[in-house]
């Protein structure tokens, strides 16, 4: 056993000494059963457990194991599986494991200046990435002058925390991949969210990139309405918070230097097409876009007769305006591809809160094969000529990437 491959273990099996651990990205040639694994320790009535949280697709399972030979079972068994990276906290250091592609684990350890607290309480919103009590949730309306979650708005609440979750994730791993520089208060991360409104998911990242993580970011806020940059940058100033907001549309406001990090959150319909093509022109390392409505390939589904055999898919107005939804996103995931994207299509909260919970998770990795994109492109082009489509965003990319990069 390697020696980073040792300490990952060992950390692992700290049960008094773990804060949490993290395993995502994959190694070449290879994909591990989940897209993501995180660890902890918990008190239960059984006692000391290390609870494993892992993420699919679509949702979370969660396993709690016993410290102690139960524990160690579990261990061997994410270990083996074919991650790419780790990242490990304990009380009192911070390691970053990467996998090669010639499958060496290689570690960067950093000493903490002061232990950390390690809490084992099983209660889950001891878990939350931003307080209930943080300032943020008061300063834009979701909690009351006592500071309380308003119970009308819980729903917004839990949106903010999956957004963070996914969010963190990304970062994460496109950091330990290299994917994503790692800013430093001289070159601070720079992060733009297209569409902004209210900007209540820009002072979410901003406060947890900056404020949690530790991160040095320049956050820039983009909206039509100047009434939405007044209000925004109100709120920035209560919060403490540097922020820049800026009034125009998707397409056309100017963002200086480019951003590496893009977040478009429920841009309607062709809105969401404008992100990721400037997020393309831009060369934006992370695109983290949540599209909201997809009237553009409804109507031409509309128009257009159905293929056979799929009538019974547009025969009814729902079925069809679902099949527009999954066309749309597919059709957007498979050009991102062809731009050189690692691309995922996950659940951003669950349908209980909103019909509208798609994301697209996009890393710019700037490799794909030759051979692999042109069977991409053989793929893409079969399926829109089968329904006689024409995807904006496949507009907006063959007019050569009108936005300059920085």
């Amino acid at each position: 056993m390697s020696d980073a491959r040792a300490l990952v273990r060992e950390a692992l099996l700290d049960a008094d000494g773990l804060v949490r651990a993290v395993a995502s990205g994959r190694r070449k040639e290879a994909a591990p059963v989940w897209r993501r694994v995180e660890a902890r320790y918990v008190d239960l009535k059984a006692g000391r457990h290390l609870q494993a949280t892992s993420y699919d697709a679509t949702q979370a399972h969660t396993a709690n194991h016993a410290a102690g030979a139960a524990a160690a079972e579990a261990v061997d068994a994410l270990l083996a599986e074919p991650f790419g990276n780790w990242h490990l906290e304990t009380a009192t250091h911070t390691h970053q494991v990467r996998i090669t592609k010639r499958g060496e684990w290689l570690a960067s350890s950093k000493a903490r200046a002061q232990a950390a607290p390690v809490e084992h309480d099983h209660d889950r919103t001891k878990d939350r990435l931003l307080p209930l009590d943080d300032p943020l949730y008061r300063a834009l309306g979701l909690a009351g002058a006592d500071g309380r979650i308003k119970p009308t708005r819980m729903a917004k609440v839990r949106q903010v925390e999956e957004f963070l979750r996914l969010l963190d994730a990304a970062v994460a791993d496109a950091l330990a991949t290299g994917h994503l520089r790692r800013p430093t208060p001289e070159k601070p991360l720079r992060v733009v969210d297209l569409g902004c409104g209210n900007a209540y998911l820009t002072f979410a990242a901003q406060r947890y990139l900056g404020g949690v993580l530790g991160l040095p970011v320049a956050m820039t806020g983009v909206d039509v309405k100047e009434q939405s940059r007044e209000h925004n940058t109100r709120v920035a100033a209560e919060l403490g918070i540097e922020a820049g907001f800026v009034v125009g549309t998707i397409a056309d406001a100017v963002v200086d230097p480019a951003p590496e990090v893009v977040l478009a959150l429920h841009a309607c319909d062709t809105a969401t097409d404008e992100a990721l093509a400037r997020a393309v022109g831009w060369d934006a390392a992370l695109v983290l876009a949540a599209p909201c409505c997809h009237h553009d390939v409804a109507a031409q589904l509309r128009r257009q007769p159905t293929p056979a055999p799929y009538a019974e898919l547009t025969r009814h107005g729902i079925l069809r305006e679902r099949l527009a939804d999954t066309l749309t996103d597919a059709l957007r995931a498979s050009l991102m591809r062809l731009e050189g994207y690692r691309v995922d299509v996950v659940q951003f909260v669950g349908s209980e809160h909103t019909p509208r919970n798609t994301m697209l998770r996009a890393v710019r990795t700037g490799v794909v094969a030759d051979a692999s994109r042109q069977e991409a492109r053989d793929d893409y082009e079969a399926l829109v000529a089968e329904w006689r489509l024409t995807p904006r965003l496949a507009e907006l990319l063959a007019a050569g990437r009108p936005h300059d990069r920085a």
